[in-house]
């Protein structure tokens, strides 16, 4: 066999972001939009979760788990299968389903973490958009 014929396939990857796409640091006072095209490669299934950046635990919030995942049973999906996932301090009705909550005055980072990820995860045709600040 080949290097070529072997592929190595991880279980989990985790792909952590801590700043906004202008390289600014994630605040929890401001609202963020972040977008992850269509077909996801997570065999089994994926998850975004929020931690804060000084305890480096999950963000203590309303919400039971700070996190939008593929098995959420309201997740909103895109007509084009992407997902877009919403953070902030609040969030309107309309994107409360893809909504991670975080606090004013907290800075804090994300992980998106691919279970049995696919090919297109390792080969990098398929990448996951920046956290983008919104006006």
């Amino acid at each position: 066999m080949t290097s070529r014929d072997l592929k190595v396939i991880e279980e989990e990857v985790q792909y952590k972001l801590t700043n906004d796409s202008e390289g600014n640091p994630l605040e929890g006072g401001r609202m963020y939009k972040m977008h992850l095209p269509a077909n996801i490669p997570a065999r089994e299934f994926w998850s975004v979760i929020v931690y804060d950046s000084m305890t480096r635990l999950v963000v203590q919030t309303d919400q039971l788990w700070p996190s939008v995942y593929s098995s959420c049973k309201n997740l909103v999906v895109n007509p084009d299968g992407s997902v877009d996932v919403w953070f902030g301090p609040g969030a309107t009705a309309d994107k409360r389903n893809n909504w991670i909550q975080t606090l004013p005055g907290k800075g804090w980072f994300m992980i998106l973490r691919l279970y049995n990820p696919s090919e297109s995860w390792f080969d990098k045709t398929w990448q996951p958009g920046g956290i983008e600040p919104l006006k």
